[in-house]
């Protein structure tokens, strides 16, 4: 069977995405593909840079964006449509000063980013994504992604043959066992490259000068023209679609770049349908999530509460601004908060709560927890569901167990942050967190159209409901 063309769409651009870096660069590619105009933070919005109908992107860090899309009916203390998601996936990241050397190995010492599982990171063929600051001969430093496309490290397993236990519990020390392998060090001599290549290059003095080079090669400059990095590793084996009916999405980062892709895609289909639109349409894509959101890029930063202000505060076409336009608007606006949700699993299924065993393609779900580790409420979930209702979109309904832990997302924090309307939502998956996750072909397309839905009909539904 075909999957759906978002499916493979997705796949395209998670491929293109190991690091949030490559996330926030392939949804921008998007959006100017779309029409989308770039501005900047540090700029003044004034001055007609802000125009009714307009469509515009900026980014903060290289790891976070926000997307907006102005309605034409829109006027000073008006509503802002909003979902939020997340760039950034647990993973392995390279050590400030990362050289090893151990056994006759040269290894590379990495630290845990987010709460990954981590033992899927074993024999698998990794290297390395991020972004890496450049010196130029005029004195300038730039930001430039770098992505080597071809496995260079690796995490090996102990054989069975010394370990005799290793099939009852995988334990491993992660500081110790989980270091990845980059070479040999008799291949290493042999080959010139255990030595720096330039004695004042300070990254050739902290990381094996073998990686510099490799990361030198990919960005066709001088080792000693790298002055730091901040790179994640990845697993080489690209996402694909699978399963019996071509109904599997077989990926890394499918929390949260499904989700990511699904918010930025849905914005830009509805982005040109403007002319009845009383509100601002708008996506922000935050890094950080897996280790809290407190960075001055996550959510739990002030980027969506100055982007929110920013607009209400900014003089759109010829009306004046009101002076309470930031806590009007609030009360009109409504925050769709998007992360990947739990699939019943069928070899654990007891670790499911019995009538919220949420399954793939039976729609993306609705998260909900009495005590507010999701923001849900019956008001936010009624809104959603009237949408999904109206356009035949299915939805499901998920709470955690009473004796099992519950995750969290960016939902709570900006709720709280500004007293938005939130409901958390989230496509059903398994292996969450692993180096290989796996997801439901036709969730992405039913979550595009739950969040077209959204875009293009909250502020007409919003103006029937009251609740104060």
């Amino acid at each position: 069977m075909t999957p759906p063309k978002e499916a493979s769409e997705f796949i395209d651009f998670v491929n293109a995405s190991p690091s949030p870096f490559h996330a926030t660069h392939e949804a921008t590619k998007l959006l100017r593909k779309a029409g989308f105009t770039e501005i900047k933070e540090r700029d003044s919005w004034n001055d007609g840079k802000i125009e009714r109908g307009g469509k515009y992107y900026f980014t903060r860090n290289g790891s976070s964006v926000v997307a907006f899309a102005v309605g034409e009916k829109y006027k000073s203390g008006n509503g802002i449509s909003i979902i939020g998601a997340h760039t950034d996936s647990p993973c392995l990241k390279v050590k400030p000063v990362s050289k090893k050397e151990k056994a006759g190995y040269l290894e590379v010492g990495v630290q845990l980013y987010g709460g990954g599982i981590w033992h899927t990171w074993f024999d698998r063929d990794l290297s390395v994504a991020g972004r890496v600051l450049i010196a130029h001969e005029d004195g300038t430093f730039k930001h430039t992604l770098v992505k080597v496309d071809r496995p260079i490290l690796r995490v090996p397993t102990l054989a069975i043959h010394l370990d005799r236990t290793a099939n009852e519990a995988f334990k491993f020390n992660t500081e110790v066992q989980l270091t990845p392998i980059l070479a040999t060090v008799t291949k290493s001599t042999l080959n010139g490259t255990d030595k720096p290549s330039d004695e004042n290059a300070e990254s050739e003095k902290n990381h094996h000068p073998l990686l510099i080079k490799v990361l030198a090669g990919e960005l066709k400059v001088k080792p000693a023209q790298i002055r730091d990095f901040e790179l994640a590793l990845y697993d080489t084996q690209l996402a694909t679609i699978g399963g019996a009916f071509n109904e599997f999405v077989y990926s890394p980062r499918l929390d949260n770049l499904e989700m990511s892709f699904c918010s930025i895609k849905s914005l830009i289909n509805t982005a040109d349908q403007l002319a009845d639109e009383p509100n601002i349409r708008l996506v922000a894509l935050f890094d950080n999530e897996e280790i809290g959101s407190t960075t001055a890029h996550g959510a739990n930063s002030n980027l969506l509460p100055t982007t929110l202000r920013r607009l209400a505060a900014t003089q759109i076409g010829d009306d004046k601004v009101s002076p309470t336009a930031f806590e009007e608007s609030l009360h009109k606006s409504y925050l769709i908060s998007a992360d990947m949700a739990h699939a019943v699993h069928p070899n654990y299924a007891d670790k499911h709560e019995d009538n919220h065993k949420v399954e793939m393609h039976k729609g993306t779900v609705i998260k909900i927890n009495a005590n507010q580790r999701y923001a849900t409420t019956a008001v936010t979930t009624v809104i959603l569901k009237e949408l999904a209702k109206a356009h035949n979109i299915p939805v499901q309904e998920f709470v955690v167990r009473n004796d099992s832990s519950c995750g969290s997302t960016i939902g709570p924090m900006l709720s709280a942050k500004l007293g938005l309307r939130t409901v958390d939502v989230g496509n059903p998956q398994l292996s969450m967190h692993s180096i290989r996750e796996v997801g439901g072909t036709e969730d992405i397309p039913n979550a595009i159209k739950l969040f077209d839905a959204f875009f293009l009909e909250f502020a007409e539904l919003d103006a029937k409901i009251t609740v104060d």
